[in-house]
């Protein structure tokens, strides 16, 4: 076999490169796994404190807000509701709108509904990441090991190959539960984020148009 002039400094490079990787991608499979395992008890958590809000609940609110209709009433009816407490100063914030402009109160509306779905984003951002990264790095922990482990069964040490395979083993494990659990976390958080911001969004569309009631009410007669 001819070798290229460099082609075995190059290789040796790599070779140092790829198994200098291999404690760090073990010291972030294990951080994911910690991670995720504590992003699923919060999960939990938020589900036995979670409020679904079906259409009667909905329809109810609404009600409430257009009836009799004013910027205290709508105060008053969201602070009582079940309503996440984000949600709450969304709501109330736009009911103490009515000195401004439909365009700009319907701005503000949009920016602050925008500004909630950032921080949904946001909130699902390291479980996401978990996802992709996780088996990216079973993988990896897998196929580092393998260089060695082969090598040493070329020289007949046995007991090194049975533990570079253990490592490969253990790596793709805890990088695919890893990525698996994050992959639940975000699945679910998502359906309960996106219900809740269809509510938000609902709910501040009623908002809006009692306000825009209110303004034509108190509109000069000409």
């Amino acid at each position: 076999m001819v070798l290229i002039p460099g082609s075995e400094m190059l290789s040796t490079a790599l070779h140092v490169i790829s198994q200098s990787l291999l404690v760090p991608v073990i010291i972030g499979l294990l951080a994911f796994m910690i991670y995720a395992i504590i992003s699923f008890g919060g999960m939990l958590s938020e589900y036995s404190g979670r409020i679904k809000f079906d259409v009667g609940k909905v329809e109810k609110i609404i009600k409430d807000i257009s009836n009799p209709g004013t910027s205290e009433n709508i105060m008053e009816v969201v602070e009582k509701s079940d309503l996440p407490q984000n949600h709450k100063e969304i709501l109330i914030k736009l009911a103490g709108s009515s000195n401004i402009g439909k365009k700009s109160r319907r701005a503000l509306a949009s920016k602050l509904i925008e500004n909630e779905e950032l921080k949904i984003a946001k909130s699902l951002e390291k479980t996401d990441v978990i996802t992709r990264l996780g088996p990216t790095l079973g993988l990896m922990g897998t196929l580092i090991p393998m260089g060695p482990g082969l090598a040493a069964l070329g020289s007949g040490d046995i007991n090194g190959l049975a533990q570079a395979i253990i490592i490969a083993f253990d790596t793709t494990v805890v990088g695919l539960a890893a990525g698996g659990i994050a992959y639940v976390i975000s699945k679910v958080r998502k359906r309960w984020y996106e219900d809740n911001l269809t509510t938000l969004e609902t709910i501040a569309e009623s908002v809006l148009e009692v306000l825009d009631n209110v303004s034509k009410t108190k509109a000069p007669v000409t």
